[in-house]
């Protein structure tokens, strides 16, 4: 085989020119469909031309603005902006060298150090990682590798997952199974999911005592199932898509408990939490607790490409590894993709190369001086703020219409849904720009 072959030479590429506003929208009426819409689709999305730093560029004027800060990092995960020269010159080396190689039968240096930078900052023992294409998927796997390890062991009974209420862990088959049956997105699929074990949801306040009553309702719920359950699979402090709410992470330490005592395997989901979102670098840190599978996902490669991560630890590897199919059978066409890898590594050597607890504090801050004047607004229940995450919560379903143009009208990209307002801002948003978006999530909390 030579050691080279020489290909012919491709006509020069230059990129298409741009499409008109109105006739990208008319295609984007008939042909996308977007995330959580009909088809055709009802409402106009607004179309972006180029985002940097923590901005958003229209490609036509909305609401008297050309320009948005964006309050949502782009669903939580760009936390170090747009068009940062860091990332994007990492994207460059590695596109220079190789996009994609298949990940079964071959390895490559950037999945190689991610993981073992993972493995590394994670908390306790969650040496070996498996590499993912979206958090959804993530969760899933995670899913598999519990279920897997008890039938390796000879406990095929133990096929359930235990949650509690009012979560949210994505939107393929296992993870809508855990997400709220009722007040949840995905009770269109009842009798069809698996049915899975419910607690009641955590009492409400990152810095409330926790409460007996709840702790015990846990423990008593984990032993009563524990026979049947392969593990409990739950968001680490903040529930996010299902709610935005905050609980003591005592209650973490609880279930910690309750499955070692019974012997059930513990999932944190911190696909929306991880890489410092609440403040400590995963969530599970304000607990002080160690799960035997975490999830990540979203802001792993800044924003950037879709890639996350199902960690574990050796108890549960050798495990499944004791078993008559000694293998975790899944496998991803982009399973560890290097260019998603190599993204990813750059952003974490970004985030942990400045202060960015500093930084997760300044926001905070920010969004919490600006909220203040939002518990004096009609129909506001609370407004609250832990680690760069703002809240409103109202005493109605949100009008997402109205409370979108307030925002846009302030110059702020927001994405209201159920009965709040809130904000995830990249970490690098300027102290003006997080007032700005304090003041828009105001503003859309009084129109909505």
């Amino acid at each position: 085989m030579p050691d080279s072959v020489t290909l012919p030479q491709p006509a020069a590429w230059t990129p298409a020119p741009p499409l008109d506003p109105e006739a990208l929208l008319a295609l984007d009426r008939r042909h996308v469909w977007h995330p959580y819409a009909p088809m055709p689709g009802t409402a106009e999305p607004l179309v972006v031309e180029s985002a940097s730093g923590v901005r958003l560029r229209l490609a036509r004027p909305a609401h008297g603005q050309r320009e948005l800060v964006d309050g949502m990092a782009s669903w939580w995960s760009a936390v170090h902006g747009y068009n940062h020269p860091v990332l994007n010159a990492a994207a460059g080396d590695q596109l220079g060298r190789m996009s994609h190689v298949m990940f079964g039968g071959l390895t490559h240096e950037p999945a190689v150090r991610l993981a073992e930078r993972l493995a590394r900052i994670s908390p306790g023992d969650l040496e070996h990682v498996f590499l993912c294409d979206s958090g959804s998927v993530a969760v899933e796997v995670a899913v598999k590798m519990c279920l897997q390890y008890w039938r390796s062991l000879g406990r095929p009974e133990k096929h359930r997952l235990m949650t509690w209420r009012g979560g949210y862990h994505g939107d393929t088959w296992q993870p809508m199974s855990v997400c709220d049956p009722e007040g949840g997105m995905h009770h269109l699929w009842s009798g069809t999911l698996p049915v899975q074990v419910f607690a009641e949801a955590p009492p409400s306040g990152f810095d409330a005592e926790p409460d007996p009553a709840y702790l015990t309702h846990l423990h008593e719920t984990v032993a009563r199932h524990a026979d049947e359950l392969a593990a409990v699979i739950v968001e680490p402090v903040v529930q996010g898509a299902g709610g935005m709410r905050f609980h003591s992470p005592a209650y973490l330490r609880a279930l910690r408990e309750a499955c070692d005592a019974h012997g059930v395997l513990l999932v944190l989901d911190e696909i929306a939490t991880g890489f410092g979102r609440t403040g400590e670098l995963f969530a599970a840190h304000h607990a002080g607790v160690v799960p035997d599978v975490m999830c990540v996902g979203k802001a792993l490669t800044g924003g950037y490409l879709s890639m996350a991560a199902a960690l574990c630890t050796p108890r549960v590897a050798e495990g499944i590894a004791r078993g008559p199919v000694p293998v975790l059978a899944h496998g991803p066409t982009f399973m560890g993709n290097p260019l998603a890898a190599a993204v990813a590594g750059a952003s974490l050597d970004l985030l942990l190369s400045q202060d960015w607890r500093a930084e997760v504090r300044r926001v905070g801050d920010g969004l919490r001086a600006g909220l203040a004047r939002a518990a004096g607004l009609p129909g506001v229940v609370e407004a609250s703020v832990l680690g760069a995450i703002g809240v409103v919560r109202l005493d109605h379903e949100v009008d997402v219409a109205a409370a979108t143009r307030a925002a846009v009208r302030a110059g702020v990209w927001l994405r209201p849904f159920r009965d709040m307002v809130y904000a995830m801002p990249p970490y690098v948003t300027p102290d003006e720009d997080v007032a700005r978006i304090a003041a828009a999530m105001c503003a859309a909390a009084r129109e909505g």
